[in-house]
């Protein structure tokens, strides 16, 4: 399902068809320094995180991480999309690039549209995103799309993502900065 179509960009539901790109994604040393590893060594592996991730999460939330690819090429470029976090009351925004396509503005353009779609389809009042404080091009996005600095998320944000291998990240390894937007 196509969630936002901008000049450049495609927007849509991941699927297990992208499980290559995932596992490319998911293993790219930026997304493992700034979001975490998400212990995906295989393909299977990231076919199994769609399912049990983004896929069921639409179902169950209505909301996920999509794919982001140019229109006109169909190549995946990287993820941005909505999540709904048990330890967070707000739906949180996030992206991640693969970086060959990191300096071009389709975090941006991506994330813009994607706040659309927040705001505008799923009629939500607020967007909130999590971010390291070493993650300085992710801070200046944030702020490029609106977002305010609010807080810091400190031992009280305890991550509980399930892993691949269906272990639980139980503790925030560093603070993280809060922003949100309200609508």
């Amino acid at each position: 399902m196509v969630v936002a179509e901008t000049e450049r960009l495609i927007i849509r539901y991941l699927t297990i068809d992208d499980s290559v790109f995932i596992f490319k994604l998911y293993n790219s040393e930026p997304f493992i320094e700034f979001v975490g590893d998400k212990n995906i060594k295989s393909v299977e592996e990231a076919k199994k995180y769609l399912i049990d991730g983004p896929i069921k999460m639409y179902t169950q939330k209505g909301v996920g991480l999509y794919l982001v690819e140019l229109k006109n090429e169909q190549i995946p470029l990287g993820i941005c999309g909505l999540i709904k976090r048990d330890n967070l009351d707000d739906i949180d925004i996030g992206y991640g690039f693969l970086p060959d396509y990191c300096g071009f503005g389709y975090a941006y353009e991506s994330a813009h549209a994607v706040l659309d779609y927040a705001k505008q389809t799923l009629n939500l009042k607020r967007v909130v995103a999590i971010t390291t404080f070493d993650n300085i091009s992710c801070i200046r996005l944030l702020s490029k799309l609106g977002l305010e600095y609010i807080g810091i998320l400190d031992e009280r944000f305890k991550s509980n993502e399930v892993n691949n291998d269906d272990s639980v990240e139980n503790s925030c390894r560093r603070s993280m900065r809060l922003y949100a937007i309200n609508f």
